[in-house]
């Protein structure tokens, strides 16, 4: 047990008016958005004092005393669980996103005379294990870009019971409500270990009262009885079909609810239901398209098309993107990226690809969108804004044999075919934005929603397809890696696996 008569002293005279921490004698504070706390206790107040005045004079805040202005706490030769034990007593609001690191970091960064990237080694993690379960307590930022996130998920009894509170809030418009369920599902995914009492959960970011009553009313009865009357309920299971149809969205399900439509045939068969061409060709192929896609599909679509690119340009690249760059086993479509080093070739090349599948004749329909993106627009403030550049939205013919183990079939299902319809995106930005669109297309959209959140709050920076602009310096901040933007962010990088938040 760490005692109060143990914790770094906090003299009176060391204290200061909030507004006077920072450097001395001058010095230029370069990193407003880093403030650092060394705890004493190990390190003792000579050797404190001694790096917090060269932290100050390299540009750094360090603050005197503990509080919730600190964002980075730097402790040396503490034992992990008394450390937590002290922090925990100090009763800061701002704990769940407090970094707390090794001297190591620190030293690094003295080194590089700027903060370094937090990496998995920098941080103290907490170790006091739950009284019931024997499991770490984890202490999970709010945002979930720095949450590590596998396809691994421990908690599927809530997170499904979530998803579906949240598309239900979706289908009726109430943003607020169907992002608060979405936060609460990724930050219950990014839980390395089973939620098995309410009392477990209770430092984990982003879980309000009414996340938390589902929980606790799965964890009391086995299910959630709201989550099963949404289910139960005629307009969710309605909408839920429409919007399971290629092109129609929630407005446009509810619509057809209201008109009194209730099956797909209605919606084909009502003479005031007109069709667009997207949803023509979804209705035309939807036992295909509305069914997952393998991993084994993914590839052998990767291999089509970039052999056709090849065909077309020795330059070509293309990339798999999406839930399947992320370690996903199966998908809702198949998304790619499509570029060339050949400056401004990238959308001529992608009507070329487009034009080499319908030769093919596996081209089953396709929307084009040319590129609109204009340097001058940049940089854009919507989150959920589809970036500028070409992309095409393509159904394609995958055959059996094309794909190893075959193509995907309901079990039971034997119609004859030797193929089966895919939905496929491409998109083709140019070869510099292009690490800006891997990030952005790789997903998840919560992890991405989350990271742009990061970059506006926390960094003053403006992050999205296209670009990161910096609005301190009033500049775009180049990128040829996806790991130079976590860099510019002041991020840990974090690999596509563990982005599934």
């Amino acid at each position: 047990m760490l005692h109060a008569t143990m914790l770094p002293p906090m003299r009176k005279r060391q204290r200061r008016t909030e507004g006077t921490e920072g450097p001395r004698y001058g010095v230029e504070v370069k990193f407003p958005d880093v403030r650092l706390y060394l705890v004493e206790k190990k390190m003792g107040a000579t050797r404190r004092g001694f790096l917090a005045q060269l932290a100050r004079a390299k540009g750094f805040l360090v603050e005197d005393v503990l509080s919730e202005r600190v964002t980075h706490v730097v402790s040396e030769q503490n034992q992990a669980q008394e450390l937590w034990q002290w922090l925990r007593r100090q009763a800061l609001n701002n704990l769940p996103t407090l970094h707390v690191l090794d001297i190591g970091w620190f030293t690094d960064s003295m080194r590089e005379g700027r903060p370094v990237t937090l990496e998995a080694r920098h941080h103290i993690q907490d170790i006091l294990p739950e009284a019931s379960t024997h499991l770490p307590v984890v202490v999970l930022s709010r945002y979930a870009c720095q949450r590590r996130t596998s396809t691994e998920n421990h908690n599927e009894i809530f997170t499904d019971a979530f998803e579906v509170m949240a598309e239900s809030y979706e289908f009726s418009q109430c943003d607020g409500q169907c992002l608060a369920f979405r936060r609460a599902a990724s930050v219950l995914k990014s839980v390395p270990w089973p939620v098995e009492r309410l009392g477990a959960a209770t430092r984990l970011p982003c879980l309000g009262e009414h996340t938390r009553a589902v929980m606790e009313e799965i964890l009391q009865c086995g299910r959630s009885f709201e989550v099963e009357k949404i289910l139960c309920n005629d307009r969710y299971q309605r909408l839920k079909l429409f919007t399971s149809v290629f092109g129609v969205g929630p407005k446009t399900a509810e619509k057809w609810h209201r008109g009194g439509l209730r099956t797909l045939n209605d919606a084909l068969e009502d003479p005031g239901v007109e069709l667009n061409s997207m949803q023509k060709a979804g209705f035309r192929h939807h036992g295909d398209i509305s069914r997952a896609v393998s991993r084994a599909e993914a590839l052998a679509l990767g291999e089509i098309l970039h052999q056709a690119a090849l065909g077309i340009s020795a330059h070509a690249v293309l990339v798999l993107t999406g839930g399947f760059r992320r370690g996903k086993e199966f998908g809702h479509d198949v998304d790619f990226l499509l570029s060339t080093p050949e400056q401004g070739k990238e959308e001529t090349l992608l009507l070329s690809l487009v034009d080499s599948l319908r030769r093919q004749g596996i081209l089953l329909y396709c929307d084009h969108h040319p590129s609109t993106f204009d340097i001058n627009n940049l940089p854009g403030v919507s989150f959920e804004a589809m970036d500028h550049f070409a992309k095409s939205f393509l159904i394609l013919r995958l055959e059996d044999r094309q794909v190893e183990g075959g193509v995907q079939r309901p079990e039971g299902q034997h119609d004859g075919r030797s193929w089966r319809a895919v939905r496929v995106d491409v998109v083709a930005p140019p070869m510099e934005r292009y690490a800006f669109t891997l990030l952005g297309w790789t997903g998840s959209r919560q992890f991405e929603r989350d990271l742009r959140r990061f970059a506006r709050k926390e960094k003053r920076m403006l992050l999205d397809n296209h670009g990161l602009w910096d609005k301190t310096k009033k500049e775009f901040l180049p990128a040829e890696r996806e790991e130079d933007i976590f860099a510019h962010l002041g991020l840990e990088y974090l690999e596509p696996q563990l982005r599934n938040a």
